[in-house]
């Protein structure tokens, strides 16, 4: 039986890693260039986006919500993906029209 001060694990996926160089434009403490990923987040992701979605996210234009952990977060954390959002061409070009993007390639994919 778990204390009420004890958390559950959950498991995580490493998807990829960031350039933390690029990242210095919202923080130069970012303590980690791992992304990873909960069952949480990807449960997550499919309730509000769909399974398709999510299995096909790699093919399509997204916007991530990145969370980045920096000196003051706790040790063990790593950056992690909140939540994607798919978008079609027409409104990627549209963001990128009307929005000045600080960084086009968020996520270096791990193979």
């Amino acid at each position: 039986m778990n204390s009420p001060d004890t958390k559950e694990v959950a498991d995580v996926h490493i998807v990829g890693r960031i350039d933390r160089e690029i990242y210095k434009c919202i923080t130069e403490d970012i303590v980690t260039d791992e992304v990873i990923i909960t069952d949480e987040r990807i449960e997550h992701i499919i309730d509000r986006r769909g399974k398709e979605f999510y299995e096909k996210y790699g093919d399509k234009f997204i916007n991530i919500a990145l969370r980045l952990v920096v000196s003051t977060d706790n040790p063990e954390y790593k950056n992690s993906i909140i939540t994607a959002i798919g978008e079609s061409m027409k409104r990627f070009r549209q963001r990128l029209r009307n929005n000045e993007p600080f960084y086009k390639k968020r996520i270096i994919v791990i193979e």
